[in-house]
């Protein structure tokens, strides 16, 4: 296991919003047919003669889009911003919404239906789609909080060049969310790791407290079913390629030993902790609520430049 720390000084910051600026990316729609429906997705292709590596971006949990932004809840841009940045270093990216969220939403007709394998299979379906164009010469995938197992997994499903978490949970999901709870809402804990255990059984739950009826509603309990029974640290050890790990200290939804945990579990992969960045991979001043909102609100900030750096290490690693 390789530790690297980077440094974000503001003057960074400014180095890389420049660039971004004058990267003359061609960003153009793209679709993908599956069944019931079409997956919508942006690409990125940077300016000048390729082919290019190519990285597929994979949004975290909840009705999440492209950019990285969930209703009012969440508007950080991030994987917008992660695509320029990529951009201006001469790397493609395809990022795209996920099935029933934003240009995607014929791709699910009811919750009931989805699991957790479906988001799995629709990024290994992406990475073909991406190997056929002869633009791109080799794929990488970047997987963001949930979408660091997704990745995981596609990447076990089809041949990629390397894979990427980002602020990616090292633990199976309930005892995330058990730790989680236990700092914003230690009222519903216990009732929270009942119905959880429930899940991991394979079995439904039918009475759920109105406190908790938005992470457990009947209709999602399908898919979390699928989801809970996964291992981050088990599924990231059958990977036989480059690999990055990156995580920021000042992350309250996902901490660092999370991500040691992933490290520890491949040890060939590079392990990139961040100093200040949040988990929307942006910096923040510290971990106070006044601090982070702004990560999590605020397109306009830009994003931690060790993320890019990260990716185009493991690139040309990989090369």
């Amino acid at each position: 296991m390789r530790i690297r720390t980077w440094r974000a000084a503001l003057v960074s910051f400014v180095l890389v919003a420049a660039s971004i600026g004058s990267a003359g990316a061609a960003e153009t729609p793209v679709s993908l047919p599956v069944a019931p429906g079409a997956l919508s997705g942006t690409l990125d292709v940077p300016a000048g003669a390729g082919p290019f590596p190519v990285v597929i971006i994979l949004a975290g949990s909840g009705p999440t889009d492209r950019n990285g932004n969930s209703g009012r809840q969440l508007r950080s841009d991030a994987y917008e911003l992660l695509a320029e940045g990529l951009a201006a270093k001469g790397i493609a990216s395809l990022r795209y919404d996920k099935r029933g969220i934003g240009d995607s939403a014929s791709a699910m007709t009811k919750e009931s239906d989805l699991r957790f394998e479906t988001y799995a299979d629709d990024a290994a379906a992406w990475v073909a789609f991406l190997r056929k164009d002869p633009r791109f010469k080799r794929v990488f995938i970047a997987g963001h909080s949930e979408g660091s197992l997704v990745g995981m997994l596609a990447a076990q499903r089809v041949k990629v060049d390397g894979f990427i978490s980002l602020a990616g949970a090292g633990r199976r999901i309930p005892a995330l969310l058990h730790e989680q709870l236990a700092k914003g809402a230690p009222n519903v804990v216990v009732e929270s790791d009942a119905i959880a255990a429930q899940l991991q059984r394979g079995q439904t739950v039918e009475d759920v407290p109105e406190d908790l009826m938005s992470l457990y509603r009947p209709s999602v309990q399908p898919y979390l079913i699928s989801w809970f029974k996964y291992d981050p640290a088990a599924e990231i050890a059958k990977l036989a390629i480059p690999v990055a790990i990156v995580a920021g200290d000042a992350d309250i939804q996902v901490p660092v030993s999370d991500a040691k945990l992933l490290a520890a579990a491949a040890p060939g992969a590079t392990l990139v902790i961040v100093p200040g960045m949040s988990h929307t991979l942006k910096h923040v001043a510290s971990t106070a609520q006044a601090d982070e909102q702004p990560a999590y609100l605020d397109p306009s900030l830009p994003l931690d430049p060790a993320v890019v750096q990260a990716i185009v290490a493991l690139i040309a690693r990989a090369a």
